[in-house]
């Protein structure tokens, strides 16, 4: 089996119980393979852990789940130096966090305080964390899925606008359709009936594992997508049009404040290369881009008081500029 068919399968299975949520379980499957970390954002009891645990079950790999809560230290999710009583003596060993994970989900990630959030983001950027003037990397397969919900902001500490551009994808999860909402229900049903049997039977069944390899087999071929000239043209001009809006249109102009950085452009880019080897061809096209251009770019644009006065979103915003910068 070659490693799109295993990431195919990756998918399904993911998907398989996360109903309704296709766009967020692709998404996923996109960050995981474009090597970058997520936000993923929707009110309470949307699955946004449910589908982060699902994908962890079905690959091959450590996972770590930190509740963030205001009185963590950066110590709890790094980890720490602790004495040790030898026969020879004492010495000082690293006692590793729950940080060191190949898929971490960061649960309520806007309830930590700001020394908490330095510490993720040293090892989301950097790849490793410093404790003690020490370097410890993190593992090859490294990816930190951070959720957070749009409501109870009493307590919480919003995440910095650094912070935010260093996630490759801001992904929403909206409320799912009827017929999605019986099939959860009846899936559910299904997984506690499940869960009584096999509580009873000894041999309760193994659920059969995408290998790591494969991953990292899949990175290397999206490292090879063809992208011409005229789409890495596009890809700028989409982050041109958020930094200087009044080239393009004054209506535009008067919704932005901060354009994206040039993150938003390198973003732009692995997904879109990531997007054209899932619908297996190898080369961007127009539609690669404009299909994660929201998730890319919504939490890079800072709006205007104005367009927050209008109840303009990021999505919107996005959506003029994709109806103003030109196809190539």
């Amino acid at each position: 089996m070659n490693c799109h068919s295993q990431i195919a399968q990756l998918q399904a299975a993911v998907a398989s119980s996360i109903i309704g949520q296709n766009k967020v379980v692709e998404r996923l499957i996109i960050g995981l393979l474009a090597g970058g970390n997520l936000l993923i954002e929707g009110l309470p009891g949307l699955a946004k852990t449910r589908a982060i645990k699902s994908l962890a079950n079905h690959l091959d790999s450590q996972f770590s789940r930190i509740q963030f809560t205001p009185d963590l230290l950066p110590s709890d999710i790094t980890g720490s130096e602790i004495y040790f009583q030898t026969n020879t003596g004492g010495e000082f060993k690293f006692d590793k966090g729950p940080l060191f994970a190949n898929i971490v989900l960061a649960d309520e990630i806007n309830r930590a305080p700001a020394k908490v959030q330095s510490a993720l983001l040293e090892a989301m950027e950097e790849k490793q964390i410093t404790v003690s003037g020490k370097t410890h990397k993190m593992p090859p397969l490294f990816m930190v899925l951070a959720t957070q919900n749009p409501v109870e902001q009493e307590g919480t500490y919003p995440l910095p606008e650094a912070q935010m551009d260093r996630f490759l994808m801001h992904v929403i999860i909206n409320y799912p359709a009827i017929e999605h909402e019986v099939a959860i229900i009846e899936l559910v049903r299904k997984e506690e009936q499940h869960a009584l049997i096999t509580s009873n039977n000894s041999l309760n069944e193994v659920t059969k594992k995408i290998s790591q390899d494969a991953i990292f087999s899949a990175r290397e071929e999206i490292a090879n997508i063809l992208v011409i000239n005229e789409m890495t043209h596009y890809m700028a001009d989409l982050v041109d049009a958020t930094r200087y809006p009044n080239k393009y249109d004054d209506t535009l102009a008067s919704w932005i404040d901060i354009g994206a950085s040039p993150r938003a452009s390198i973003a732009l880019d692995k997904c879109a290369r990531t997007h054209a080897w899932l619908n297996q061809r190898d080369h961007v096209l127009p539609e690669d881009i404009r299909a994660i251009a929201h998730d890319v770019l919504r939490h890079r644009i800072t709006l205007s008081y104005q367009a927050q006065g209008m109840a303009i979103s990021s999505d919107d915003v996005i959506d003029k500029i994709i109806s103003l910068v030109a196809l190539p």
